[in-house]
């Protein structure tokens, strides 16, 4: 079992930056895939970015490329979502996800599920 807990979301203004942070406890974080996925109200929940096992691969949803990072490190058991230039379209509400997806940019395969975390862009 692998416990996930976000942190960092909060209300800044359009163009403002916020990294959030997912902290993983329980089993071994760095053969999972980890994610971000987000959910603004009165939408389905979407893809925003994924890095692969032990630091391979990562992908982005185009509406988030060149403005968001993913990172990891597997020493802390925590991945991260460096989130640039933020426009008030972004706001949702942040969830990491972990486990084994045939596809990163969909919800099957990741087995573990953050509370998520609300971020909040202000024109």
């Amino acid at each position: 079992q692998v416990q996930l807990v976000e942190s960092g979301g909060g209300l800044v203004q359009a163009g403002d930056s916020l990294r959030l942070s997912c902290a993983a406890s329980g089993r071994t974080f760095s053969g999972y895939a980890a994610a971000w996925f987000r959910q603004a109200p009165g939408k389905e929940r979407e893809f925003v970015a994924a890095t692969m096992r032990r630091g391979g691969s990562t992908y982005y949803a185009d509406s988030v490329k060149g403005r968001f990072t993913i990172s990891r490190d597997n020493a802390k058991n925590t991945v991260y979502l460096q989130m640039n230039s933020l426009k008030p379209e972004d706001t949702a509400v942040y969830t990491c996800a972990a486990g084994y997806p045939q596809n990163a940019a969909t919800t099957r395969g990741y087995a573990y599920w953050g509370e998520g975390t609300q971020v909040t862009v202000s024109s």
